[in-house]
């Protein structure tokens, strides 16, 4: 290469790593921008991450847990400051423990700003003092393009030019980051509250999440500034409405003022949507008024905490999830062993022990995934797919890596370990198929490939949410960070591999 060639290689490369690193710049910039700040941190709920989550703890422990035989797909929840309503959010926000949701839509009333449509915070996020949730895009923008009530804007959402700021999309976003892992978040509020837009929006989100793993959260006060008994009266009425399931009484109800609900229209919306999913029992969980809270009776505001969930099946057939690679009782209890064993020592920092392996399954070069969970909440996962070391050795080597290496989690603690779970999947080679007619949900994990991306779901994860081939299909995608219909185009390559599955009791 000539000295003029050796200048131009060098001059173009130097363009490239600046343009790159100004489009990541740029890239950088419109994220921060789109990164909705906390508007009352320190007025509803503590500053400090600290404050925040050891007052949401105690609102937790005085919170009973109660029965609800089903999934909950819709929640009523308040928004006042959390000395005046946290004791009562924590009521529903605890039924979340141990629970899964892909997407949570909240859906709040617009107390300062003027609008007459339904506003979807469109991309970016919600900052709190615990960090950010990000906004599912894709559902946000499915939701938005049901209707032309519906719109993508920062109205009701925003801060500038406002000389109040709304809190109540935001005063929900706490509860659920200590409860909930690995989920995002579709802000909704509504700056008109009509029975007409409260049916186009449940109709929107129930046709948006058909297939998806999502929960409704309807955030609203009851009735304000009465008298005590007064205030206990009028929101008797509304929560009978509630009991009912009856949406379009409470609707009548609320526009003839003989019930009071600052969000009145997110719980119409949100008991369509939840309804229209599935839903079709309810459970009031706890209703207090700041009388109860903070003493004075005089002036009062109500606050209900209700769930609407979609009931389990009686006495459901437990059901089988991938296939019997011939692994003993005995070799099931080595390799749990084996995991359980290698998680403390390295947790606490000590020597793994060598283990003493004489069967012949466990010799054999498998692939495996070890499972992490803590109070039924995913608490780490990581797997090897291919079968590069003897079974025993990969399951070893996973362990350590769920406990101390999974990106989504913090390092497991030493006064978290007797609080934890193991499962394992032992996983066949991956096999890549033409059809998706060849997939058996219960039987087969799925792996997508587009690209650089891909995504892994083992087969447990579909029957643990009651998918069908297609929503497991779209999960799958979503795991690859890839649009959810990426399945369907010619470039994209599917594998499926089964698993045998077992775990503690």
């Amino acid at each position: 290469m000539s000295t003029r060639q050796r200048t131009t290689f060098v001059l173009s490369v130097c363009l490239l790593l600046f343009f790159s690193i100004m489009n990541f710049c740029v890239s950088c910039n419109s994220q921060e921008k789109d990164i909705r700040r906390p508007a009352v941190a320190g007025q509803f709920y503590p500053a400090s991450a600290t404050d925040l989550r050891k007052q949401i703890q105690q609102f937790f422990q005085a919170a009973k847990l109660v029965s609800v035989p089903g999934r909950i797909v819709g929640m009523i929840s308040p928004h006042a400051g959390y000395i005046y309503s946290g004791w009562v959010a924590a009521h529903g926000y605890r039924q979340l423990e141990g629970k899964k949701y892909e997407t949570v839509i909240i859906i709040a009333p617009s107390h300062f700003e003027t609008f007459s449509e339904i506003s979807v915070y469109p991309r970016g996020g919600y900052e709190t003092p615990l960090g950010v949730v990000f906004v599912d895009e894709e559902m946000a923008e499915k939701i938005a393009a049901q209707s032309s009530r519906i719109i993508l804007s920062n109205k009701g959402h925003r801060q500038e030019h406002l000389i109040q700021r709304e809190h109540a999309v935001e005063v929900q976003i706490p509860f659920l980051q200590m409860v909930l892992k690995d989920f995002k978040i579709v802000p909704i509020v509504m700056g008109n509250q009509s029975y007409e837009n409260s049916q186009t929006l449940g109709n929107a989100i129930a046709k948006a999440a058909k297939g998806h793993n999502v929960l409704i959260v309807a955030s609203s006060d009851l009735s304000h500034y009465h008298p005590y008994q007064e205030a206990v009266d009028i929101d008797s009425r509304l929560i009978s409405y509630v009991e009912k399931f009856d949406f379009s009484g409470l609707a009548e109800a609320i526009s003839k003022r003989e019930v009071e609900a600052c969000g009145g229209g997110p719980i119409v919306a949100t008991m369509i949507a939840a309804e229209k999913l599935g839903a079709k029992k309810v459970k009031i969980l706890n209703y207090a008024n700041s009388g109860d809270t903070m003493g004075d009776k005089s002036r009062v505001v109500g606050y209900l905490s209700a769930v609407f969930y979609r009931q389990m099946e009686k006495n459901p057939k437990k059901k089988e999830v991938g296939i019997d690679l011939g692994l003993s009782k005995k070799d099931q209890e080595q390799l749990l062993e084996i995991a359980k064993k290698t998680i403390v020592c390295c947790v606490k920092g000590e020597p793994i022990p060598k283990f003493a392996v004489s069967s012949p399954k466990l010799l054999e070069k498998r692939g495996a995934f070890v499972t992490i969970t803590k109070y039924g909440r995913l608490r780490g996962c990581i797997g090897s797919i291919l079968p590069m070391k003897s079974l025993y050795q990969t399951v070893q080597e996973v362990a350590e890596s769920a406990a101390l290496h999974d990106p989504r989690f913090p390092p497991v603690r030493p006064d978290e370990l007797e609080y934890l779970k193991v499962e394992i999947s032992v996983l066949t080679v991956p096999q890549k198929i033409q059809s998706i007619d060849e997939i058996e949900v219960g039987k087969h994990g799925l792996i997508i490939r587009k690209g650089y991306s891909q995504g892994l779901l083992l087969p447990q994860v579909a029957t643990d949410y009651g998918w069908d081939r297609e929503e497991f299909l779209r999960a799958t995608c979503r795991k690859a960070g890839l649009p959810t219909d990426a399945w369907k185009q010619p470039d994209t390559e599917i594998f499926v591999f089964s698993a045998e599955v077992f775990g503690e009791e």
